[in-house]
């Protein structure tokens, strides 16, 4: 089995068990990080909301330096941040609307503007944090990104056959039709901003994505399996996912 497993993959019993691994991983990343500021890109479905919610419950809210992290997005549907399908919604209920995070380090996509004017803005939003007008190879956006996978190899929302995955300058991209439901538009962070990372998790979980990590590992060209990192980039799956 391990043999067809992404690189540098850790088999955990459970979803609970991945978003435990993911709290103690980004922990660490935020220790490791030497910079006043830290920026972590945050990822929409359940298992990553575990995470959230731990990160911000007792056992682990006084690790966080809440002070200096930043929280981003990789990605969002074009819907208001209130509705059902929002990650925005989710990351605040995860996070217990703000109780630990600093509301000015919550940095949401402007999906009320449209996906190319989300796209734009969010992308100028980047860079002024970052402190640049272009990204640095020795000096990484990201010190962490969260990612997950869907069933049909897409991650973020970088979905089989659409152009953001040609994407090669912008740092965030407009997705004007989905590839899977809810079909709505789409805004979401590209390869080259997802390259621009200290470490890249992706957290995969439940049956439904074993017929995907099978492909990944058959070498299939699929969205997930293009991402690099300038470090590292490390996948939790859990047994359900990897059997």
């Amino acid at each position: 089995m391990t043999a067809a497993l992404p690189p540098d993959a850790v088999v955990l019993p459970d979803a609970d068990a991945v978003a435990h691994e993911a709290a103690e991983r980004l922990i660490a990343a935020c220790e490791a990080s030497r910079s006043e500021r830290i920026a972590i890109a945050l990822s929409g479905g359940s298992t990553p909301k575990r995470l959230y919610a731990l990160l911000a419950g007792p056992d682990h809210v006084g690790r966080v330096p809440w002070d200096r992290v930043h929280w981003f997005f990789g990605d969002d549907r074009a819907v208001p941040w209130d509705h059902a399908d929002s990650n925005v919604r989710m990351v605040r209920e995860a996070f217990h609307h703000g109780t630990a995070v600093p509301a000015a380090h919550l940095h949401f996509i402007p999906t009320d503007a449209g996906p190319e004017a989300a796209a734009e803005t969010y992308a100028r939003t980047l860079l002024e944090f970052y402190g640049a007008d272009r990204l640095d190879p020795a000096r990484p956006l990201f010190d962490c990104v969260l990612l997950g996978l869907g069933e049909d190899g897409h991650t973020a929302s970088l979905f089989p056959g659409k152009p953001a995955l040609s994407e090669t300058a912008r740092l965030v991209a407009p997705v004007p039709e989905a590839g899977l439901a809810p079909f709505v538009p789409r805004v979401t962070l590209t390869y080259p901003a997802l390259a621009s990372s200290a470490l890249v998790l992706f957290l995969v979980s439940g049956e439904s994505k074993r017929a995907a990590l099978r492909r990944l590992a058959a070498g299939e060209d699929l969205p997930a399996g293009r991402v690099t990192s300038q470090g590292r980039i490390a996948w939790l799956l859990d047994a359900a996912a990897a059997a």
